[in-house]
């Protein structure tokens, strides 16, 4: 694939960005090199590669969920700057 000065243009026509000749002609470089290398990749053999979530090898550490059933609600309730009752008081949003 070829990115030429009139796709740049287009591009830039689309997404709303002025672009001028000097950066069109960067532009053009930068992304042929980019599908060059995309095409490069493509050519490779990946029939046996197994895909990857991540670099490193490892597994999370999990742990037991344990329930503190604490009543915390006057603690919760302080950082409120009003309450009524067991709820917080917000200012209206919807009208």
């Amino acid at each position: 694939m070829t990115i030429d000065l009139k796709t740049i243009k287009h591009i830039s026509k689309l997404s709303r960005i002025s672009v001028d000749d000097a950066k069109a002609n960067k532009l053009a470089g930068d992304l042929n090199s980019i599908f060059d290398f995309i095409e490069k990749l493509n050519e490779l053999n990946t029939d046996n590669i197994e895909p990857l979530t991540s670099v490193a090898e490892t597994t999370l550490k999990l742990r037991a969920d344990e329930v503190k059933s604490e009543n915390i609600r006057d603690q919760i309730l302080k950082n409120s700057p009003e309450e009524n009752e067991d709820f917080f008081v917000v200012p209206r949003v919807v009208e």
